[in-house]
This record gives structure tokens, sequence and C-alpha cells, in this order.
């Protein structure tokens, strides 16, 4: 038997008892009702939402949160069992750095240059590098034990591939209370706050998903 059929049916005999897809499903509905939770108790949404609605930077804070939330899903789920191609998924990252990238442009294009360090820094820095972390939390434990059901053979990926999903899914919630919008600001406040649950993810990937 070749050592990728070997596995293969390794990971078969693991996943008996449930499939990743539906753990994954059961994970992510879990992990948003307990962010939603934190969220709403320890933050709330700002209460000028429906004026910004109309604005372009607000809304695109979650086309940008949420393209990053379905390639990072996209990439655990190749990840999770052997012979996912983890490579294409990965690929896919490239649309919300795209998304960012492109508004970043624009954005210093149209802004004084005297506003970009204000901007960039913002008003509520300290609080985004605390609230993405911590609303984080929840998702990642419930997406690394989904990642279990399956046979990750690159669990430090694995796990940071998780980060990244449950970080994705909390900066979509602080993007709802979040009061600086700009391109700016979100590129570097939260690109941190999710890194380091990225990284987090990373470092309990090879002791909660080995097998």
């Amino acid at each position: 038997m070749r050592t990728e059929e070997f596995i293969r049916a390794l990971a078969a005999d693991r996943a008996v008892e449930i499939r990743p897809g539906l753990a994954f499903g059961l994970a992510l509905a879990a992990g948003a009702v307990i962010a939603a939770t934190v969220f709403l108790l320890a933050l709330g949404v700002r209460p000028d939402v429906l004026a910004v609605l109309h604005t372009v930077r607000f809304p695109f804070k979650f086309v940008v949160t949420i393209a990053l939330f379905a390639a990072g899903l996209r990439l655990a789920l190749a990840l999770a069992r052997p012979g996912g191609d983890a490579a294409a998924a990965a690929r896919l990252l490239a649309v919300p750095a795209l998304l960012i990238g492109g508004a970043l442009v624009i954005e210093l294009a149209v802004v004084p240059t005297a506003a970009w360090g204000p901007r960039l820094i913002g008003s509520n820095a300290t609080v985004c590098l605390s609230a993405i972390p911590v609303i984080a939390i929840g998702p990642l434990v419930a997406i690394l034990l989904a990642l279990r059901s399956g046979a990750p053979t690159a669990p430090a990926r694995a796990g940071a591939s998780a980060g990244l999903v449950a970080a994705a899914l909390a900066a979509t919630f602080y993007a709802a209370h979040c009061t600086d919008d700009s391109p700016l600001f979100v590129a570097t406040w939260y690109s941190l706050a999710i890194a380091l649950v990225v990284a987090v993810g990373a470092l309990l990937g090879p002791r909660v998903l080995r097998w």
C-alpha cells in the first residue's frame, strides 16, 4: 500500500463518527453564537450604524472580512483531510488581499497626505488589537475541535487556518462596532489582530490535532 493510500485509510477510520463537513458546520454555528454573545455583551453595534450604512468605507470592511472568512474556511477544509488541495485554497486568500490593497491605493489617492497618519492610527487601535482575539477565542476552539474530526497531516498549518477563520469571523463582528472605517486602519490593525490569532492557532495545532 502506498503512503498516500495508507494515510487516507487512517483518515477514514478516524472520521467515522462525524464527517468534517458536518463538524465544520456545527463548529461555525457554535462559534458564531459564542462570538456574537461576546461581541454584544462587551462592545455592541456602533450607535450611528444606520447612517454609515450609506457610506462606502463602512460596508467595505465587511466585504473584506467576509472574503477572508470564506477563503480561510476553504483552506481549513482542504487541510482537514489528506489529499485536500491546500495550494488552490490558499490562492483564494489573494481575493481579500487584492480588495484591501485596491482600497488602500484609492484611499491614498483621494485623501490628503496630512490625513494619512490620523486615519492609520485611528481612535480604536488598542480596542481592535484586543477585541478581535477575544471574540475569536470561542470560534477558534470550536474549529480546532472540528478539525480533529478529520485527519490533518500538517497540524500547524491546519491550526493556523482555524485561527484565520476564527479571526475573520471575529473581525466581521468587530467591524460593526469599530468607528475607524479607513482602509489604512483596517489594513494595519485588523491585520495585526488577525495575525495574532493565526499565530495562536498555529501553536495550538500540533498539540490539539496530533493523531
